[in-house]
């Protein structure tokens, strides 16, 4: 005849409930964060501060046919934050100019603030010393001041970094990659649009 089982006696081991429990709290608690982080993001829509070139213009260009430029330009950048309701910072600024890859000059500056819905203004007027150019560079040289538009680039970043709230801390990248273009010989740059905002 079989025998029957009880389960009378049995017991679940404390260790699995203790294991429930905390899976049940830790899945409440990232549920509850991602709440308030939502919430957060919705009252302060962050958006990435970014720079951009308000003005540039080629005040003088020297080359001669050893392939040596020189050259004095003006450049204005803006350091733009659009967050309503928070600040930001800028450092570790690294931006250069370069012509044909040659670099020409470096747009630095120390770390700066910028308020809320504002912007900073961020001047540079620089001449630079003899630069050698290669057969390539000479080449593209040439052929620009035959068709009167002498380009160059802008290339290199900024660190960004702003709160929203008061646990959370946004940092990103102000890549600026772009084009300068200069009519030659009155040195007005052309089509200027120059930004680090994603588009």
């Amino acid at each position: 005849m079989p025998q029957l089982i009880s389960d009378q006696g049995r017991h679940t081991n404390p260790l699995v409930w203790l294991a429930a429990i905390l899976c049940s709290v830790l899945a409440i608690a990232v549920i509850a964060g991602g709440i308030v982080v939502f919430a957060i993001y919705m009252i302060y829509k962050p958006r990435a501060p970014y720079i951009k070139v308000a003005y540039a213009q080629l005040s003088s260009l020297d080359y001669d046919q050893s392939g040596l430029l020189e050259i004095e330009m003006a450049l204005a950048l803006v350091a733009e934050n659009d967050n309503e309701r928070v600040h930001t910072s800028f450092s570790d600024q690294s931006i250069l100019l370069q012509f044909h890859g040659i670099d020409v000059a470096a747009l630095q500056a120390d770390p700066y603030e910028v308020a809320k819905n504002s912007s900073v203004d961020l001047n540079y007027l620089f001449q630079s010393g003899p630069l050698p150019l290669d057969d390539s560079a000479m080449e593209t040289m040439d052929v620009a001041l035959k068709r009167g538009v002498v380009p160059f680039e802008l290339n290199g970043h900024a660190r960004t970094r702003w709160r929203v709230g008061v646990f959370l801390s946004l940092r990103s990248l102000a890549h600026l990659h772009c084009k300068l273009r200069f009519f030659w010989p009155n040195g007005s740059a052309i089509d200027l649009d120059c930004t680090s905002r994603a588009r």
